[in-house]
């Protein structure tokens, strides 16, 4: 049994979503809380909420973050669709007046070794949590997080940089060298893991109210991106809480070269025995779906 807090930037991919409700139908893990972080926080703490209320799960408490990049240097991305598909004007959604940051520093800090951080967003919360209480580090069993490209794996044409990370790459550099034991899903085992309208429309076909919500807004998402498929980046990181076995993994450390621009923030692995990161360089993409989709259409 994994005890879990999500990090999270729902609202433009579905991806954050669909991790969320694998979450919320996965015994294997217990949310403690979900906090967001990055631009409209609140907007995304109400999508969180309304997520939960949804998959009656509505007792689980929701904390917005911070809504800026450390340095405040940095602009924000938004896509502009937020909520649709998910949230509608009869909603009075009402989430935690704590701070995420206090949430995920107490949490951690009154269950040493028992908590496991799933950030799937920006690393700004998380990174704001290790300044505040330098022992946090010590104190996390483990943080499994969505981020960063190292090329470690059998595929070399990959992108340079990731979203999460160079939206925030100082709060990632404090992250990645804070010692912590965390376990990197990149886009060396995201981009491999795809869904497309087939499951969109199995989604829906159940009824369920999570599903239909997703199956919106992967319908909006589409519609965004011109595709009609799209990657289960934060759905794979929720995964190996399930089943670390999906991904083979490469002991590293690993740091953030970034300067003063913007869209700059490189993930940089160099393999090493004692490094304190597990990078995934593959994935079976096959097992992974199917656990996925037994997970969300098991109503």
């Amino acid at each position: 049994m994994h005890r879990i807090i999500i990090d999270t930037d729902i609202g433009s991919d579905v991806d954050d979503a669909m991790a969320i409700a694998l979450a919320m139908k996965s015994p294997e893990v217990t949310i403690e809380g979900i906090t967001t972080v990055y631009g409209d926080v609140d907007l995304r703490a109400r999508m969180t909420k309304k997520m939960l209320q949804l998959g009656n799960k509505a007792d689980i408490p929701v904390f917005a973050g911070i809504n800026q990049p450390l340095l405040r240097n940095r602009d924000i991305w938004m896509a502009g669709h937020e909520g649709v598909g998910i949230l509608t004007k009869e909603d009075e959604l009402q989430y935690e007046s704590k701070h995420a940051v206090d949430f995920i520093v107490e949490t951690v800090m009154a269950n040493p070794g028992q908590i496991t951080l799933v950030p799937i967003g920006p690393l700004t919360n998380i990174a704001a949590s290790f300044i505040r209480e330098p022992e946090l580090a010590r104190n996390v069993k483990e943080i499994v997080l969505m981020g960063g490209v190292t090329r470690l794996g059998d595929n070399a044409d990959l992108p340079d940089i990731e979203h999460n990370i160079v939206c925030d790459p100082e709060a990632a550099s404090i992250v990645f060298g804070s010692g912590a034991p965390i376990v990197m899903v990149g886009l060396d085992v995201t981009l491999k893991v795809i869904i497309t309208e087939e499951e969109q429309l199995a989604l829906e076909r159940t009824g369920d109210p999570v599903n239909l919500a997703l199956g919106r807004m992967m319908g909006r998402w589409f519609s965004y991106v011109g595709k009609r498929r799209t990657f289960m980046h934060d759905p794979l990181t929720v995964s190996l809480l399930i089943d670390r076995t999906l991904a083979t993994t490469k002991r590293a450390n690993v740091r953030v070269a970034y300067d003063h621009r913007q869209k700059t923030g490189e993930t940089v692995a160099v393999p090493a025995e004692d490094g304190n990161v597990q990078v995934c360089i593959d994935v079976d993409p096959a097992r992974f779906l199917q656990l996925l989709m037994e997970r969300l259409t098991r109503c």
